[in-house]
């Protein structure tokens, strides 16, 4: 016993810990509900933004059974219920004929939420088994074929968007992949014809953090059904460019944010694109240009943003910041 007459565990025995305090079921939802509204809030302001769905659209979503495309049909739905102006929307999932795959789960699910859906089936995968090597990468190919098979079935169904579940790490993750390996400054945008120039693709969910995603399929306890064909690669290059961006995260909380934003604010006029910007034509105008070049000069929001960090106290203040963690 201890000084107050407490039994103690006897030497050698290691302590029992104490059990976890349930929890407030009532906090559970007060939590839920906040990021539902943080969900529908960032897809409803990003469908705004770019003009994504107008009144009598027929939006084709895309679910593939993962977390993404499920948030993405579950959010459109909670905005089509209060939208001020009507549109339809239609689920399609191409089953591409994976061994195991569990055909019956999604036409379960979309039947008992009311939900218009069209399964597309089509035998991609031994097309890809065929054509590319074991040990290589499948992403391309299987991509090229499933999107072929995509707009297709949007045509068929006349559908005005094709809505696809990429979002903000998606984003990002793209960025920098085109700038590391494609030699491009480009990314995935919210709405953009599609290549065949017969379809306009939106995506929704580019406010939306991947992580927040994460949480509303737990929270939802959607019927998740994993990729097959290309989960097993883990040596893909988006996979390590995605642990490049967490890691970033969490040594310098804000620089995805920083970068994020920039993405939607280029001046062409500062980079090197001869296409963008008539190099030829550039003269002195005589008059004072708020966007002119400052020769040697620190550009000053640049250096108030830095000072900002370093007053902060933030990880990277004061100090040089790594763009690769160690």
């Amino acid at each position: 016993m201890d000084d107050h007459g407490t039994p103690t565990a006897a030497a050698g025995t290691p302590a029992v810990a104490a059990a976890p305090r349930p929890r407030d079921p009532r906090r559970a939802a007060f939590e839920q509900n906040k990021l539902t509204r943080r969900l529908q809030r960032l897809a409803g302001e990003a469908i705004a933004d770019y003009s994504m769905i107008e009144a009598g659209d027929r939006v084709m979503v895309c679910l593939s059974g993962g977390k993404d495309s499920y948030g993405l049909l579950d959010v459109l739905l909670a905005l089509q219920r209060r939208s001020p102006v009507a549109f339809e929307v239609v689920a399609v999932n191409l089953d591409q004929k994976q061994p195991g795959f569990p055909a019956d789960v999604l036409p379960r699910y979309l039947a008992e939420r009311g939900v218009a859906f069209r399964i597309a089936e089509q035998d991609t995968y031994s097309v890809v088994k065929r054509l590319i090597p074991e040990g290589q990468t499948m992403c391309s190919l299987c991509s090229r074929l499933r999107r072929g098979v995509l707009y297709r079935v949007a045509s068929e169904l006349s559908a005005t968007k094709i809505a696809l579940g990429h979002h903000r790490d998606d984003l990002m993750a793209t960025f920098f992949l085109n700038l590391f390996f494609g030699g491009k400054l480009k990314t995935m945008p919210p709405k953009l014809v599609s290549d065949d120039g017969r379809h306009v693709v939106i995506r929704p969910l580019a406010y939306v953090r991947e992580r927040d995603l994460a949480r509303y399929a737990e929270a939802q306890q959607f019927p998740l059904i994993p990729c097959t064909l290309c989960g097993s690669q883990e040596h893909l290059q988006r996979k390590q460019v995605t642990l490049m961006l967490r890691e970033w995260e969490r040594r310098f909380p804000g620089r995805l944010d920083s970068i994020f934003n920039a993405m939607g604010k280029v001046e062409p006029t500062h980079l090197l694109d001869r296409t963008l910007q008539d190099f030829a034509a550039v003269r002195a105008t005589g008059r004072p240009e708020p966007d002119g070049d400052l020769a040697f000069d620190v550009d000053p929001l640049l250096e108030a943003a830095a000072d900002a960090v370093a007053a902060a106290g933030a990880p990277g203040g004061g100090q040089v910041v790594p763009l690769v963690p160690r």
